[in-house]
């Protein structure tokens, strides 16, 4: 073994790492971040009979607050904060396993591409196990409570979806959502590591602000890049539920291609700083945790 290669295998994450870090960093984002969310999805949903349709997610959050408290825009919260941990633990679980099986074993680098298909298959193993059932509900109930509020809670909505719709009913939207997450989980993680080995290959210290601006590029690029998939899985997974295919056809009806795109500012302005926070944590916590799985 070469000396680049035994360092190539010094500095592989053990799993265990990798799975509590980046669930621990996946339910910090997503406490910190989820009004932002809540307004993005409260923009993208059709809006019944002949109300006006928000334009503005800004708007939204103010409308929210002035009618129904600030405590209402973290409806579905704990749902997000339960499925960011299972996602992003699986996420960063699977994209570290697969990325150390691509990568060169004498420069513990990969190449772009291989970066992106990474991400990407960590992204369809992150929707089956864990992004699906739980974007379902949090979307559910945040249209729920513009209405009907029929769910009491997120427990109560998965009852009632299981036993009106079946095991499947959790799984409405499957299609945007694991398009969605192999999109984004690509961008997301292949642009975030190929800029670390960019800067470790000119032996650019990794700090906290390193890590938080490498972040807050990788989530602008995807929230760009995959946004129309973002806004069929809302369209999904609102509370009566629609196959990909009704979805998108309800979007073309509504808004026209424009409409793919609806949600893109409140969006981004929560993958900024979720990618950030996201990338930030998980390398915090994975350097007080590598010493203690390494030994």
């Amino acid at each position: 073994m070469s000396p680049k290669s035994g360092a190539a295998n010094a500095s592989k994450t053990p799993p265990a790492v990798s799975l509590l870090s980046g669930g621990i960093a996946g339910g910090v984002e997503a406490a910190l971040t989820y009004p932002f969310e809540f307004a993005k999805t409260r923009v993208q949903l059709r809006t019944s009979g002949h109300a006006t349709r928000p334009q503005n997610p800004f708007l939204v959050v103010a409308n929210v607050i002035r009618h129904d408290g600030a405590r209402a825009l973290y409806k579905g919260c704990s749902s997000l904060i339960v499925g960011s941990i299972a996602k992003d633990g699986v996420r960063f679980l699977s994209f570290d396993l697969i990325k150390d099986a691509f990568k060169d074993p004498e420069t513990g680098t990969l190449s772009a591409l291989r970066n992106l298909l990474a991400g990407m298959s960590a992204g369809v193993v992150a929707s089956i196990f864990a992004v699906t059932p739980t974007e379902r509900i949090k979307t559910a109930l945040i249209d729920d409570a513009r209405g009907a509020k029929r769910f009491r809670s997120a427990p109560h909505a998965v009852r009632v979806i299981y036993a009106e719709h079946g095991f499947l009913g959790l799984y409405r939207g499957f299609a945007g959502t694991t398009l969605k997450q192999a999109g984004a989980t690509a961008f997301r993680m292949g642009t975030y590591n190929m800029l670390k080995d960019y800067e470790n290959s000119r032996q650019v210290a990794q700090s906290t602000a390193t890590n938080f601006a490498n972040g807050a590029v990788a989530g602008t690029i995807t929230t760009y890049a995959t946004q129309p998939f973002d806004t069929l899985k809302t369209r999904s997974q609102s509370a009566e539920g629609a196959s990909t295919v009704e979805a998108f056809r309800s979007v073309m009806r509504d808004d026209g291609v424009r409409g793919f795109w609806r949600g893109t500012t409140m969006r981004l302005g929560r993958t900024v700083f979720s990618g950030g926070i996201l990338f930030t944590v998980y390398e915090q916590v994975a350097a007080v945790l590598n010493p203690v799985f390494r030994r």
